[in-house]
Formats: C-alpha cells, sequence, structure tokens
C-alpha cells in the first residue's frame, strides 16, 4: 500500500487547494519581496538628494560635474519588471480561480454521457439506462440547493436506474435527513428506483444513520449484496460491496466481493458499485463494469491534478480497463474540505449499457 492510498478525498482535495494557496502566497511574497527592494532603493535615492549642496551659480553650475544623486533613477530593469509581473499573474490567478470555484465552479454541473458495452448483456436491456451519483458530501456547504440540482439533473437524464456510490454524508449524521429527502425524490425518476452502498465519509458521519435514511426513502442498500435488473426476458446483476477501508478506519465489515456474488450465476452479467476505485484490480475479471467515485476527479486542479499525485494507483476520473472489466470513476456532486472545484465540474454520469 502506497503512502497515501487511505487517504480521503478530503486529503487530495485539500492538496490541491493548498498549491492553489501557495500559488498565492508566493506571489504576494514576490510582490513583498520586490517593495522593500524598491522601498530601499527609493530611501537611498532620496536620502542623496537631502545631501545635494545649496544651488550652485550659473557659473558654477556650468563648471562643478553632476553628482549620482543629480542623476535621474534609472528605468525598472526588465528582470525586476517581469518578476513583478509574473508575481502579480500568478496571484491574480489563483485569486481568481479560488473565487470562480467558490461561487461558479461547484456548482457547474454537467451529464456525461457514457456508452459502456457490455458482453453477454440481453437485447431486451440493450440501452439500459443507469444515472450515477456520488460524493454528495451532504453537510454544512451542501443542502437544500444543491438537493434540488440533483433531482433536476436526474430528471433530465431519464434514467431507468439511479445508482449511488457513496460519500452521500460528509461528517455529521445530523445531515442525514438530506439523504432520505434526496431518495425519496429520485425514486420517482427510475423505473427500477435507486440503489446505494456507503463510502468512508458515511463512516465518519455514522453508518447506521445515513444507511437507514436511504433506506427509508426507498433506496436499495447493496453491502456486499447483490440484485438482479430486468426480467424473463433477460437480466443483469447488479453487486455493491462495502467501502475499502472501512477495516482500516476502525469500523467493523469491509468489502467482501465473493459474499456479494455468491447467487449470482456465472454467465451473467455485473455491474458491481464500490466507492472506491482502487478495488478495481480486484474485480476485474470478475464483473463487467465497475462504477465508483472517491477521488472528485481532483476537485482544485489549478496547477496540478492533486489526485495524480496523492493516490498511487492512478483511478482519477473516466473510463479505464482491465482483464476485460471497465471501471468508470464518477468526480462527484458535491465538495470535500475546501467548497471549490476548479477544473474538475461536479458530474452526474448517465451511463448506457450496449449489449456487446
Amino acid at each position: 500500500m502506497g503512502p497515501f492510498e487511505g487517504q480521503t478525498a478530503a486529503a487530495v482535495t485539500m492538496f490541491g487547494f493548498t498549491i492553489e494557496l501557495g500559488v498565492i502566497i508566493s506571489a504576494v511574497l514576490l510582490l513583498v519581496v520586490e517593495g522593500v527592494r524598491g522601498t530601499g532603493h527609493g530611501a537611498a535615492a532620496l536620502f542623496r538628494r537631502m545631501q545635494r549642496k545649496p544651488a550652485a551659480t550659473p557659473q558654477e553650475s556650468q563648471e562643478s560635474p553632476k553628482t549620482e544623486a543629480d542623476v535621474a533613477a534609472p528605468p525598472l530593469p526588465r528582470r525586476a519588471f517581469l518578476t513583478r509581473a509574473a508575481s502579480g499573474s500568478a496571484m491574480l490567478i489563483g485569486g481568481s480561480s479560488s473565487l470562480y470555484g467558490s461561487l461558479f465552479g461547484r456548482h457547474d454541473y454537467q451529464i456525461e454521457e457514457v456508452p459502456v458495452p457490455i458482453p453477454n448483456l440481453p437485447r431486451s436491456l440493450d440501452g439500459y439506462t443507469i444515472v450515477q451519483l456520488s460524493d454528495i458530501h451532504f453537510g454544512t456547504f451542501v443542502g437544500d440547493a444543491e438537493l434540488e440540482a440533483a433531482v433536476e439533473h436526474v430528471r433530465l437524464a431519464r434514467p431507468d436506474l439511479v445508482v449511488l456510490t457513496g460519500d452521500l454524508v460528509d461528517h455529521d449524521a445530523a445531515y442525514a435527513p438530506y439523504l432520505g429527502r434526496l431518495v425519496r425524490r429520485l425514486n420517482e425518476l427510475g423505473r427500477d428506483g435507486v440503489a446505494m452502498i456507503p463510502g468512508n465519509h458515511d463512516y465518519y458521519a455514522g453508518v447506521a444513520e445515513v444507511l437507514a435514511a436511504a433506506e427509508g426513502g426507498g433506496a436499495e442498500v447493496l453491502v456486499n449484496g447483490s440484485r438482479l435488473i430486468g426480467d424473463r426476458g433477460g437480466q443483469f446483476a447488479l453487486v455493491g460491496i462495502d467501502d475499502v477501508w472501512t477495516g482500516r478506519n476502525g469500523f467493523d465489515g469491509g468489502p467482501d466481493l465473493d459474499r456479494a456474488l455468491l447467487t449470482v450465476p456465472d454467465d451473467m452479467p455485473r455491474v458491481l458499485l464500490c466507492h472506491n476505485p482502487v478495488f478495481f484490480p480486484e474485480a476485474a475479471g470478475r464483473v463487467d463494469l465497475q462504477l465508483s467515485g472517491h477521488t472528485h476527479g481532483g476537485q482544485v486542479n489549478l496547477v496540478v491534478n492533486p489526485a495524480e499525485v496523492v493516490l498511487p494507483y492512478g483511478y482519477v476520473a473516466g473510463l479505464y480497463e482491465r482483464g476485460g472489466s471497465t471501471l468508470y470513476v464518477n468526480r462527484g456532486f458535491g465538495t470535500a474540505g475546501p467548497p471549490s472545484r476548479v477544473g474538475s465540474p461536479p458530474e452526474i454520469t448517465k451511463l448506457i449499457l450496449t449489449a456487446a
């Protein structure tokens, strides 16, 4: 396990936010240094002027050579000018991107339409649509407005099934009722309702309360379990597992794919819900499609994508292939840590299963 593998999405986004603040602070320090340097040069010039001799007669003026203080100050050197310009530009970029990310970026919702070929998918299910929401993080900065936006965007995506892939509540079970209200609304939008799994933040908030809120709203909770989707004309298995870091974070439980697949026929197509994409190497070859979140796509990608630096396994956002299986990593709907998104807009994923 790499040194950062157990870090949460909040750690990833705080890393990115730290880079952004670093750009701003570095720019400020450069401006201060240049300002102090300029002040020192100005003070020296002023001191020299104060030491000038009294005004000379016209004859003395013609005969006396000019002193250093009498010579006009040289123009700002090109290097100093470029340094100050770069400092100001960096501060402007960092500050404006942070402001944009907080005011607009975190609400710049995008519906990503992703066709996914599934081997052995029955023709009757060709075109079946799964809409994925992940990492909503109901809490201090995510509430009523975001709930309404989620419902509206899922409605626009026209799902057959809605799946919620963890980190639905940020840090406090007091926000779990928002999840119950969301699920109740989403249940009206798809013929096969809502299924969900927990993420690491749901455990931090209080997993019992989070799961109870989801079930109370009508969601089917799949923790190391499965459900068949379809009818006699054809079916696929929707499989869900517990969060990868459950046991390592001191909670009871953890992912058990063997148990989740226990009643699933070997030749049946399988779609796995797993919050953390780090599980993909273990699932590859055993499921056709894994849907994950957790990374937020980096969330604050000003200079670099922090998830690509912090997360060693490389599954940050979008599609990946391994061992005949497909992984899709959703960028998340809410925010963890700083309430800002730059270069990683919040996402609603519309996955269209196609018969391969």
